[in-house]
């Protein structure tokens, strides 16, 4: 498995939408787009009940977006494209009418997170740590930064953003809120999600739907918000402090 993908398998009434980038599955945008494509599709799959969101490999769960197009970007507009590929899945996730579970295998940064938060019910390994490294370079978790407030609140939410440099333990993230569960291997996360996943699937699909809009209530500003956190973004990334941080990374 090199290539990049976004894929989804049906098993037993559970969609499961992988995505994939060799790149530690730091997403492109064409791959965020074909992502947020893929989880609306699924919300109107009557196939489907239930959503399980994994990526492919068996390290790194989400490194966020890609550091390639990332340095590439020299103007207002392609920042604000850029930094609104993880607004649209959010945005995807925030919309669809099935529960969607988060499959977390590894280590999550930035983007990443806010995939995690965006779940209705995130369960991970012990690997799992995750860190908002924004601010190293000049920007900050704006984008994601509403669903992830959402999840484990603001207080925590600033701790992890001011502090970029460090990865924080999936136990912190379960006390938190983020994560429900957290396994010792990938194998009995595995095992965890599927149950769970099935067991959702006898559920009443109406009172899932009514139950993902009580869990969502406030959110229906944030095609808007999450625009105006994306043109922020863009603006900030060609500010010289930025330009010259991302020399260093080059």
């Amino acid at each position: 498995m090199s290539d990049p993908h976004v894929k989804i398998e049906i098993k037993n009434e559970v969609g499961y939408i992988e995505f994939f980038h060799p790149a530690h599955n730091s997403l492109p945008g064409d791959v965020l787009a074909k992502l947020a494509n893929t989880i609306t599709e699924a919300g109107e799959d009557n196939n489907i009940k239930v959503i399980v969101l994994k990526s492919g490999g068996d390290r790194t769960f989400c490194a966020g977006a890609s550091f390639k197009e990332l340095i590439n970007i020299n103007d207002a507009a392609t920042g604000k494209v850029f930094f609104s590929g993880f607004a649209n899945v959010i945005n995807a996730m925030r919309k669809c009418p099935k529960f969607i579970i988060g499959r977390i295998q590894g280590k999550t940064v930035g983007g990443g997170v806010g995939l995690a938060a965006s779940t209705d019910y995130c369960m991970a390994t012990k690997f799992a740590a995750i860190k908002l490294s924004e601010l190293n370079i000049g920007i900050g978790p704006f984008v994601v930064g509403p669903a992830i407030e959402r999840k484990i609140g603001l207080s925590a939410m600033s701790q992890i953003a001011i502090d970029a440099n460090s990865f924080y333990p999936p136990e912190w993230a379960k006390q938190k809120g983020l994560f429900t569960q957290v396994y010792d291997s990938t194998e009995e996360l595995d095992e965890a999600v599927k149950t769970t996943a099935e067991h959702l699937c006898t559920y009443n699909p109406e009172a899932m739907k009514e139950m993902k809009k009580v869990f969502w209530k406030g959110t229906d500003n944030w095609d808007e918000l999450l625009t105006e956190r994306a043109i922020t973004s863009g603006r900030l990334v060609l500010s010289q402090f930025t330009k010259e941080k991302l020399k260093t990374y080059k």
